[in-house]
C-alpha cells in the first residue's frame, strides 16, 4: 500500500476518501518534496538487488497479474497505481506486498511488508536497511472494489464503519460491504453503493504492518523518498494523505 497508512480510493471522476476526509485532484506538492536520508552501503546493495530482480520479473502489469497481484487503487499524487498480492504481507526480498505502476504501465516502485505482532511491535531490522525506513501502517482496515458500468470503483473502510453493521476488519465479506453501503458514512466515499454481493469485485483486509517503500526507477531524492521528481503524475492523479 504505497506510502500511506490509509489509502481509500475511487476511480475516474470520483474522489478519494481517507480517514481525515475527502481529497481532490493532486496539486503540486507543497512544501517541495525533500530528499530521504543518504543510503548506507548495505541499503544501496538492497535497492540495486531488488530493482534488478523486480524489473526483470514484473516490468508489466500482465506479469504482476500472472503472479497474483491485482490493482486496488487509482493513481496517487506521486504518479503511482498500486497493485497488491495479499499472500505477501510478510514479504521477503523477492516477494513485495505491493508493486507500483505509472499510468503507462511502467513499474516504478514497490512496498515490502512485515506484519505487526503484539501491542508494541518493533521496527524491522532486515536486509541491511535501517529500521527508521519502515513506516507504521496501522490499524488494520479493509479495501474493496465495486463493479459499475464505467469500471471498478475502489474504496476502503475501517473498523468503526464495519462495526456499525456488525462486521469486523479481520474477516470482511462482500455482504459486509453491501451492508456498509447502506450507512450514512458510505456517502463520504463518493462511490456507488453495491446492491448485492455480486457487485463487490473484491474485498480484503489490509493488516497492521511495517512498510518499506522503495522506488525502482532512478530518484534524485533517494530510493526511500516520498516523491520522485522523475515520475510525473497525470491529470487524473488523486491526492492521498
Amino acid at each position: 500500500m504505497k506510502r500511506f497508512a490509509f489509502r481509500f480510493f475511487v476511480v475516474l471522476s470520483t474522489l478519494v476518501i481517507v480517514p481525515t476526509g475527502i481529497v481532490t485532484a493532486a496539486p503540486t506538492p507543497s512544501p517541495a518534496p525533500t530528499a530521504a536520508p543518504a543510503e548506507s552501503s548495505t541499503e544501496k546493495q538492497f535497492v540495486s538487488s531488488v530493482t534488478s530482480d523486480l524489473q526483470a520479473r514484473f516490468a508489466t502489469t500482465a506479469q504482476a497479474k500472472a503472479a497474483g497481484y491485482f490493482q486496488y487503487t487509482v493513481e496517487d499524487q506521486t504518479g503511482a497505481i498500486s497493485w497488491v498480492n495479499t499472500s505477501h504481507w510478510q514479504s521477503d526480498q523477492t516477494h513485495p506486498s505491493q508493486l507500483w505502476y505509472d499510468a503507462k504501465g511502467r513499474l516504478i516502485g514497490a512496498d515490502f511488508s512485515v506484519l505487526q505482532n503484539g501491542p508494541r511491535p518493533a521496527r524491522p531490522s532486515l536486509w541491511g536497511v535501517s529500521p527508521s525506513r519502515w513506516l507504521d501502517f496501522s490499524p488494520a482496515h479493509v479495501h474493496f472494489a465495486i463493479k459499475t458500468a464505467s469500471g471498478l470503483q475502489y474504496g476502503g473502510v475501517g473498523q468503526k464503519t464495519l462495526g456499525i453493521v456488525g462486521a469486523s476488519v479481520s474477516h470482511p465479506t462482500a455482504d459486509d460491504i453491501v451492508k456498509a453501503g447502506k450507512t450514512t458514512r458510505w456517502q463520504r466515499l463518493h462511490i456507488a453503493a453495491p446492491a448485492s454481493a455480486s457487485d463487490v469485485a473484491f474485498v480484503f483486509t489490509f493488516p497492521a504492518l511495517w512498510d518499506l517503500q522503495v522506488w525502482l526507477v532512478p530518484n534524485p531524492l533517494g530510493a526511500f523518498a516520498e516523491h520522485n521528481p522523475n515520475v510525473i503524475p497525470t491529470a487524473n492523479a488523486k491526492e492521498q494523505d
